[in-house]
């Protein structure tokens, strides 16, 4: 089993609790957990994306 090694805040521990609704032990307990987590941090950042490029289309105009 491999072990993350990472320091963590409790800031950290409650954004996870809130955004993802586990805490960071079951997040660092399972890879599919992690796993699950990181694809949606993933698809948010996407999605970010796409809204900074419309708004910078938009103020070009």
């Amino acid at each position: 089993m491999i072990k993350l090694i990472m320091k963590y805040t409790t800031d950290m521990e409650k954004a996870l609790e809130q955004s993802h609704g586990m805490n960071f032990a079951e997040y660092e307990r399972k890879l599919s957990n992690r796993m699950k987590v990181e694809r949606k941090r993933e698809k948010d950042y996407e999605q970010s994306k796409k809204v900074v490029a419309e708004a910078t289309s938009q103020v070009h105009r």
